[in-house]
């Protein structure tokens, strides 16, 4: 082994040396998944649900509304309109803090961004 024959500063010199190996490495492991293209399933929850019909459309902004204040009624008064896209961002986050279900975060995209 190596380190029988090496100074104390030999010994510290090579472990500096490995930490930034290991952390350069590390940074680029970041911002080579930070450019990835986010998955499929991201996407689709951050989609606003489409209608396909008037009726239908109807039926979702009423459960849209219902699923908003049983679970965001309790803190957040009437809604704000946002565009879409950030709708969907505060619609997310809020589902981790709130825990609401995938569904009842969809219904309520479309019940927000209508």
């Amino acid at each position: 082994m190596k380190w029988r024959n090496e100074s104390p500063t030999m010994k510290m010199a090579t472990i500096k040396i490995k930490i930034t190996i290991l952390t350069a490495v590390l940074v680029m492991g970041s911002v080579v998944y930070a450019a990835a293209p986010p998955h499929d399933s991201e996407n689709a929850s951050l989609a606003v649900p489409v209608a396909h019909s008037s009726a239908e459309a109807d039926a979702m902004r009423i459960h849209g509304e219902q699923r908003y204040r049983a679970n965001c009624g309790r803190c957040h008064a009437a809604p704000q309109k946002f565009p879409p896209r950030m709708m969907a961002t505060i619609v997310r986050h809020m589902r981790v803090r709130a825990t609401i279900t995938e569904e009842d975060m969809r219904l309520v995209l479309f019940y927000m961004s209508q």
